[in-house]
């Protein structure tokens, strides 16, 4: 019997994030922790073109205030595809228990962002994560 990882249920991630710095780390810590990321954008409107367009994705990663509105927008799109989203943002928006499974909030250390995806992969499997980074707040009725 081979021991070995289980299968991600997340591979394909798109982060909205206006903050370069924010934005270059996430990008690079998850590619280097074999996530492939589809886009990494920082407007609303480009958010929203690679939501809408034919794109794999299996999570969005988004800010809620970026220069050309609100993240909330491309959260509502991505909901409505299907697709999880966790907002990443100084404070949780109101409403965002409608369209998203959880809330990273800034500043985080780079492992919770690692363990926040980690425990929304045990959610989406209907399970209960066994523990969560303290920066990580779940919604588990939406999503």
């Amino acid at each position: 019997m081979l021991f070995g990882k289980k299968k991600r249920r997340i591979q394909r991630i798109l982060v909205v994030e206006d903050e370069p710095l924010v934005a270059f780390d996430a990008e690079h810590l998850l590619a280097d922790s074999g996530f492939e990321i589809v886009a990494t954008t920082d407007l609303v409107s480009e958010g929203l073109a690679v939501v809408n367009s034919d794109a794999v994705i299996d999570l969005v990663l988004v800010d809620v205030s970026l220069s050309d509105g609100s993240g909330i927008d491309v959260a509502r799109a991505a909901h409505g595809r299907g697709v999880p989203v966790l907002f990443v943002t100084g404070a949780c928006p109101d409403g965002a228990r409608e369209v998203a499974i959880g809330c990273l909030a800034k500043p985080y250390p780079q492992r919770d962002l690692l363990a926040a995806i980690e425990a929304l992969e045990t959610v989406l499997e209907g399970k209960t994560p066994r523990k969560l980074p303290g920066s990580l707040s779940l919604f588990p009725h939406a999503g």
